[in-house]
């Protein structure tokens, strides 16, 4: 009886543990609640649909590999093959999209005190009259990881966090939509903010060449897209020539230059025409750099930055955003922000060589989560959807390899996505491109965003296809008023040339 029940036990018990094996993983539904508003921007008012939630998005064997989390803005009335929309993003890797989409993009807009600290509540939201609704149909993108989009089914976090896993689906996302709404034939934009840079590049060439999706502008909002000029102090020379005319529009604004300089423009040319024409070519001369020029240069650097000739030159002429805007108030015991240098809070430790917060993002996003959490639940009406991840732990896994589409499919250990830009507008030379820069942005500095578009291998009569402005405020420009107002003019008017071509 014993070996009866024994042979029983050797027989079913692997054919249990195999079924258990292939049971498929359930699958969350996905879920949208739609609902019908109205809003005045621009003076007149609008009344459209919006559908918030999530998509489930597959793989090319049925599989379910995630949702994706989305809330779009649809007009009534009209023709939607007409009708232009836009898909925008914001950054990190692992940021949500709530800073543009209560910022500027959406409807609704988070009250904040600009380069101030923001009351802890209650928090406010007002109509936003600066909304780009008026002009396009607006899709606002949480990518995997980020707001409620997560893996599902067979998907895992490393099918996503990626340069070139993250441009795919994305890619595939806004085919999906495209295809579910029945927008094919309407005028298409994206958007992408900061990391949203380099996404848009390759996403730009990707939707072209994998989908036959032709891009009829792409909006670039203080991007980032090549990693070796976006990290000082890692060795390399060429992001030091970068940061420096942003160092230099920081002390001047913080007063801590021998004289302020009242025309920022003016001024910035001028700290670039150093930056590009002295200090960098000082820092490739390395130790071959005599006495004589490199007193000259530690004299400018201390005069654009306000941090003395000896620190500098401690430094070896070197210096990163952290250290900078460390020493540049340490006796003061202020912390001056990183996302824009307007910002200032109170110094955490005074002794360290980098920031131990960035004084922006504890100012104003609690009030951003606030209002963009009150907007899906009380006026959307968005139940069952989890917790909101505003900055998705994902950075550290991030696969920053890309295979570069000039290289026949070589990957490269760091990402420049500006190529893939260059190739799409090649290949759909009536796409334009909009780069709109903050003067005060110690994350993407605006030299650095002019060296990507200088190194664009365009010619002459493609290049006349980018537009670059600028705005006096800092990565999110659009937390500055008088910027907010201008954002939304550059942006409308960009819109309505490319939807016409």
């Amino acid at each position: 009886m014993k070996k009866l029940i024994t042979l029983i036990m050797l027989v079913t018990l692997p054919m249990t543990l195999v079924a258990q094996d292939e049971a498929p993983k359930e699958v969350p539904e996905a879920k949208t609640w739609v609902t019908e508003q109205s809003a005045r921007v621009g003076g007149k008012s609008i009344d459209y649909t919006v559908t918030a939630g999530t998509m489930l998005m597959k793989n090319d064997k049925d599989e379910a590999t995630a949702l994706f989390g989305y809330t779009a803005y649809v007009a009534k009335g009209g023709n939607k093959s007409e009708r232009p929309v836009m898909f925008a993003y914001n950054g990190g890797p692992g940021s949500a999209s709530l800073w543009l989409h209560m910022g500027i993009l959406g409807p609704q807009r988070a009250v904040i005190a600009d380069a101030g600290w923001s009351d802890n509540g209650p928090y406010k939201r007002v109509n936003n009259e600066y909304s780009i609704i008026d002009e396009v149909d607006l899709v606002m993108i949480d990518p995997v990881g980020t707001g409620f989009s997560k893996p599902v089914g067979v998907g895992k976090g490393e099918d996503f966090w990626g340069v070139d896993q993250d441009i795919k689906s994305v890619s595939e996302f806004i085919v999906q939509y495209l295809t579910e709404n029945k927008r094919w034939a309407s005028p298409k934009f994206i958007l992408g903010e900061s990391y949203g840079g380099i996404r848009s590049g390759g996403v730009a060439y990707y939707l072209l060449n994998k989908h036959m999706v032709a891009l009829n502008g792409v909006i670039l909002v203080s991007p980032f897209m090549e990693f070796a000029t976006g990290f000082a102090g890692m060795g390399i020379d060429l992001p030091h020539v970068m940061f420096l005319p942003t160092f230099a529009s920081t002390a001047n604004y913080h007063g801590a230059l021998s004289e302020k300089r009242e025309d920022l423009k003016a001024f910035m040319d001028e700290v670039a025409e150093f930056a590009l024409n002295e200090y960098a070519p000082a820092l490739l001369k390395g130790s071959r750099i005599s006495d004589t020029e490199r007193a000259a240069v530690l004299v400018k650097l201390s005069e654009y930055t306000g941090l003395s000739e000896e620190y500098w030159d401690l430094a070896n002429l070197r210096i990163n955003e952290g250290r900078f805007t460390k020493e540049l108030s340490r006796a003061t015991g202020v912390t001056i922000g990183r996302i824009d240098s307007r910002f200032s809070g109170n110094m955490i430790n005074r002794v360290g060589e980098s920031m131990s917060y960035d004084p922006m993002t504890t100012s104003i996003g609690p009030g951003y989560l606030a209002a963009f959490m009150d907007y899906y639940q009380n006026d959307l009406g968005v139940e069952d959807v989890g917790n909101y991840t505003v900055f998705g732990n994902v950075f550290g896994a991030w696969d920053w390899s890309h295979a570069q589409p000039d290289l026949q499919g070589f990957k490269l250990p760091i990402p420049n996505t500006s190529v893939d830009l260059t190739m799409a507008m090649k290949q759909n030379p009536s796409m334009r491109v909009l780069v709109q820069q903050g003067y005060y942005d110690l994350a993407t500095p605006h030299l650095a965003t002019e060296y990507y578009i200088d190194h664009m291998d365009l010619s002459d009569e493609l290049r006349q296809n980018i537009e670059l402005v600028y705005y006096e405020a800092g990565h999110m420009m659009y937390v500055h008023e008088p910027s907010m107002v201008k954002y939304k003019a550059d942006l409308a008017r960009f819109i309505q040339a490319g939807a016409s071509n």
